[in-house]
């Protein structure tokens, strides 16, 4: 689990802003669209499916995270404005959610991601 997860490259998704709401909606349909075929895939079960592609396993993480700011409305360059703190999300990122996907490797993806959100965004608050 930690050799996929900890190589995550999921600042894009930590650092994505959301400008304007009908820019963001139209955008978020499109993320939602690509997300929705990997909602019932809990932690485990994405590593065994995609055990040998880890930038497939980065991207359907990194479009959960896009829904879970979008679905809490944070605004990442907003609630964390210093740029040094922005550069360490990912890390506090790809921690929160190797914790949560260790606590229960049977929990969707999309729970723990969305729970490595809040963790994240709170350690930084």
């Amino acid at each position: 689990m930690k050799k996929l997860l900890g190589s995550l490259a999921v600042s894009a998704a930590c650092t994505c802003a959301f400008s304007g709401a009908a820019l963001a909606d139209e955008e978020m349909d499109k993320i939602i669209n690509l997300a929705m075929p990997h909602m019932h895939h809990s932690c485990e079960s994405v590593i065994d499916i995609y055990s040998d592609d880890d930038a497939k396993v980065a991207d359907i993480v990194r479009l959960m995270a896009m829904v879970s700011l979008y679905n809490r409305q944070i605004d990442v360059v907003k609630t964390i404005p210093d740029e040094a703190d922005q550069a360490r999300l990912a890390d506090e990122f790809t921690e929160e959610l190797e914790d949560a996907c260790d606590d229960d490797p049977g929990m969707l993806l999309a729970g723990a991601v969305d729970i490595a959100i809040r963790e994240t965004i709170d350690a930084f608050e």
